[in-house]
């Protein structure tokens, strides 16, 4: 197992970043339309909120984005976010037609659509995630749609709400081991996101489901373990791995840093234990390639579009 020397002895021993890490920036046409694009339209996305490392490459290479609805102010305090917290604003209406608009008119094949966490509403923000979905089928037919909620409040018929819109995939984040939960998730449960994730299996049994795990927090090799068996127990059906990467100063400091064989040998085992498809790398995020992982029925419906 491979491990970075510290830089520091202060209370919290602070890893220089390995050569692996480097990114690749890519400020090309592509990518400064799509920023504009978001800016015009007064929208959100998780790849610049969370200070996502891939945004060159998604916006600048592969031309896709996760949009990130119901404002850019979270209810919750995750120690390991960069999005901001504090008290959201009022709902805005008019945002799933707006999120439909862009999708429409940068003429995506998928497309991903999370939230920030909205412990103020009672249905968690559950049905303006499923309006942006219907909003979305109508002026994009043939495109995939992924959504990626908070846990809605850990309530069974929010979870409906979004469920009954029909995406093509439900992604919730587990993000880190159990013991390390209550330290790295602020009001979330690691037993609540899986039973959240196994009653959207339970709805809609044909939906893939899908979670992502950041390591490099002081988990054990025995602890991804579990998770992948806790995940493949209540029929997760697609995982992603990837390095943790903290934000700021004041967010949780980074523990280790995992090579690329090791994210290799990751990605190899959760392969062995059954999961459909696994992304696992240094630089993976939840939905890093999430068009790849879209199911076969939908790839045929978008090849049937473009014939």
């Amino acid at each position: 197992m491979t491990s970075c020397k510290p830089t520091s002895t202060n209370k919290e021993e602070h890893l220089r970043k390995p050569d692996w890490l480097k990114i690749k920036l890519n400020t090309n046409d592509e990518y400064k339309g799509l920023k504009k694009l978001m800016r015009e339209k007064n929208l959100h996305t998780v790849c610049e909120e969370a200070r996502c490392p891939n945004i060159h490459e998604c916006w600048g290479e592969r031309r896709t984005a996760t949009m990130m609805i119901l404002g850019s102010v979270c209810t919750r305090a995750c120690r390991f976010c960069a999005v901001k917290t504090g008290l959201p604003n009022e709902l805005d209406l008019a945002e799933p037609e707006r999120v439909a608009d862009s999708v429409a008119i940068m003429n995506l094949k998928h497309v991903v659509i999370t939230m920030v966490a909205r412990d103020d509403l009672k249905d968690g923000g559950a049905q303006v995630l499923a309006e942006t979905v219907r909003a979305i089928r109508r002026k994009s037919p043939f495109t995939s749609v992924e959504v990626l909620p908070s846990d809605l409040g850990g309530l069974q018929e929010n979870l409906q709400i979004l469920m009954d819109a029909k995406p093509d995939i439900l992604n919730h984040n587990i993000e880190t081991v159990r013991r390390l939960t209550p330290r790295v998730r602020a009001r979330a449960k690691y037993e609540r996101s899986l039973e959240f994730l196994r009653l959207a299996k339970e709805m809609q049994p044909d939906i893939p489901t899908k979670s992502s795990l950041m390591i490099g927090l002081g988990e054990t090799h025995e602890e991804i373990l579990e998770v992948m068996d806790d995940l493949r127990a209540n029929n997760v059906d697609i995982m992603t791995i990837g390095q943790y990467l903290q934000p700021t100063k004041k967010h949780l400091p980074v523990k280790k840093y995992y090579s690329p064989i090791e994210f290799g040998k990751l990605r190899k085992i959760a392969m062995e234990k059954g999961f459909k498809h696994c992304e696992a790398g240094p630089l993976v995020r939840s939905s890093y390639h999430a068009d790849e992982q879209v199911n076969a029925a939908t790839k045929e419906r978008q090849l049937q579009a473009e014939l």
